[in-house]
């Protein structure tokens, strides 16, 4: 195919890191069907990391709603920049005003997407179901490429594990004394909204009996926001052992190469989660919410040895997350013992 026909296909996903991780089967999904297309992606700026050496891209585009492109007129003048781009396909993954409006002023002449926000200004609407959450966002995001007549069976995570950022990482933790042959588990204690957070003191205590019974090495992260930081510090008030704590230090390519590099990787329900499953390590995610929509079917990890772990507490169906009248009671009713119980059958660690 030639410059002048070759087709050009922007994809969109300007929500959180996790739900950009699980739109990567549907890139490759994209890339099967055209290979010759020019294929760029939209994302957010902490978002750019997470595909910028995806392989099947030809060109990362990234939208700063909260800085750069925070004004109306930023906005349609990044809007007038892709109309010169001239892409003929639009699929947008996530639905949001902003992205719509910018779809139809770069006069994308097809423009797929979801039947909500401003979706008028689509060409092709699907229906969204998502809040039914009967399947997993990753096949939701597939299921929107049938729009386009492209069908497949595509289900691995993709995100590139960068040398130079192994090379970093393993130099930080043999600083900390934690050589190549430790076992390395990494917890992950904080979230984006306190209705996914468990207990501090058992992620220390947790972290604690696995030193003591497996003699693992262990890493505490955290991100920049202050929920997160306060988490990690909380989990090193609580430790009686030693751990090296990665307080808002870590890129994507740091937290990459951190998850690459641990045996095991325990957290609450997060973005951090699918980077772990892309990268190949087992992990144990813990749940709170559990009402449709929001439950470990739409937002479960992937991974063949991944362990979900989740307690009824008669809440599924009328959830009020941040503002819950409970007392976080799902999260509660986990003890220290549940998640042990679920890595001593992983198989992962012997005495």
């Amino acid at each position: 195919m030639n410059n002048s026909t070759r087709r050009k296909i922007l994809l969109v996903r300007t929500d959180r890191l996790g739900d950009l991780v699980l739109t990567t089967p549907a890139i490759k999904a994209v890339r099967d069907a055209y290979p010759d297309a020019y294929i760029a992606m939209i994302v957010r700026p902490y978002g750019e990391l997470v595909v910028k050496d995806n392989p099947y891209l030809d060109e990362v585009i990234v939208y700063d709603k909260s800085g750069l492109h925070r004004s109306a007129i930023a906005t349609i003048r990044f809007a007038l920049r892709l109309r010169k781009a001239g892409f003929d396909r639009a699929i947008i993954f996530h639905p949001t005003n902003r992205m719509h409006i910018i779809a139809y002023i770069a006069n994308i002449p097809r423009r797929v997407g979801y039947d909500n926000r401003l979706s008028f200004l689509l060409t092709d609407r699907i229906k969204n179901l998502k809040h039914e959450g009967k399947k997993h966002e990753r096949d939701y995001t597939l299921d929107l490429l049938k729009a386009l007549g492209i069908e497949s069976d595509e289900k691995e995570l993709y995100v590139a594990v960068d040398n130079n950022a192994r090379s970093d990482i393993g130099q930080i933790l043999s600083n900390h004394g934690i050589m190549i042959k430790d076992r390395l588990v990494t917890l992950h204690p904080g979230a984006s909204c306190i209705s996914k957070i468990w207990p501090s003191e058992r992620f220390a205590k947790l972290a604690d009996t696995l030193i003591e019974k497996h003699n693992v090495k262990i890493a505490i992260i955290g991100g920049k926001e202050k929920r997160d930081l306060f988490c990690v510090d909380s989990v090193k008030k609580f430790m009686r052992k030693q751990a090296i704590y990665f307080k808002g230090t870590l890129d994507i390519k740091g937290l990459a190469a951190l998850l690459k590099r641990s045996t095991l990787f325990i957290s609450n329900d997060s973005g951090p989660v699918h980077i772990a499953t892309a990268v190949g390590t087992p992990v144990v995610d813990i749940f709170g919410r559990n009402q449709p929509g929001l439950s470990p079917v739409r937002w479960g990890p992937l991974g063949k040895k991944d362990i979900v772990i989740h307690k009824d507490v008669g809440c599924k169906n009328r959830c009020f997350a941040h503002n819950c009248e409970k007392n976080f009671a799902c999260l509660a009713a986990v003890s220290v013992d549940d998640i042990y119980t679920a890595i001593q059958s992983m198989g992962l660690f012997y005495p």
